[in-house]
């Protein structure tokens, strides 16, 4: 796979100028040169053959050659509600939840959230979305919403999606294996000190179920990566979970 490098959209000309960061990497880092072949995606699931044609001291010049719509993505929306960790760990998060296919990340606040980023922290998610992309070759950015309460997420999601809440006593447990349905998947995972019995009862009013991710208690991240998973493989469905 050529070099991937993320443009504004819309790319609707042959001509394509890269700055800032992009810039840098393919200069600085990559140090391509001009006639260097590369890939250039903008995040509505096309993808670009370019030409390196000229480098100048904060940008560098393009040949668009071609463009392909390549899809990648899962076949059904994948929206992962979560109260973040601290640290690097929103950016490990970030990169999983890019990688497994999430389509949209919502940042909770909940009752026993320590974490509430600001709105630098989420443009420097958002970067990370990026490089992420880049890296694993999706052609469409996982969307990161602002600071989300916990009943706001629960009243957002549609009764018709797939919703599960990550609940060490959750009365429901993965399947083995199944066939894949139709139908979008909401995931919620709350923060490290776990939902109130309030915030459980909410959900389940809701129409929201809890399934049990194992006996050993999990990181926020590790959690928000097995549900995602599961959710990737189509196991969080209505019959893909009995009690």
């Amino acid at each position: 796979m050529a070099h991937r490098f993320f443009v504004k959209p819309p790319v609707d000309s042959e001509r394509v100028l890269l700055a800032g960061p992009e810039f840098h990497h393919l200069r600085n880092v990559l140090r391509l040169k001009p006639g260097d072949e590369v890939t250039l995606f903008d995040g509505t699931g096309r993808e670009h053959a370019a030409r390196v044609v000229q480098l100048g001291r904060s940008d560098v010049e393009l040949n668009s050659l071609r463009t392909e719509a390549v899809d990648r993505e899962l076949p059904r929306q994948a929206v992962v509600g979560v109260t973040l960790p601290k640290g690097d760990r929103q950016r490990w998060l970030v990169e999983k939840l890019v990688e497994l296919g999430a389509t949209r990340l919502v940042p909770l606040r909940t009752a026993r959230s320590i974490v509430h980023p600001s709105a630098s922290a989420l443009a420097r998610l958002r970067r990370t979305v990026i490089e992420a992309s880049k890296q694993c070759g999706r052609n469409r950015l996982l969307e990161i919403d602002g600071t989300t309460s916990f009943q706001e997420f629960l009243a957002s999601s549609p009764d018709s999606a797939y919703r599960w809440i990550a609940d060490r006593a959750g009365a429901h447990r993965p399947a083995a294996a199944h066939a894949r349905e139709s139908g979008d998947t909401y995931v919620l995972i709350g923060p490290e000190g776990g939902l109130t019995d309030l915030e459980r009862q909410a959900a389940a009013a809701s129409g929201w179920r809890s399934i049990a991710l194992g006996d050993r208690i999990l990181r926020i991240e590790t959690a928000a990566v097995v549900m995602m998973t599961l959710a990737g493989f189509g196991l969080l469905t209505a019959s893909g979970n009995a009690p």
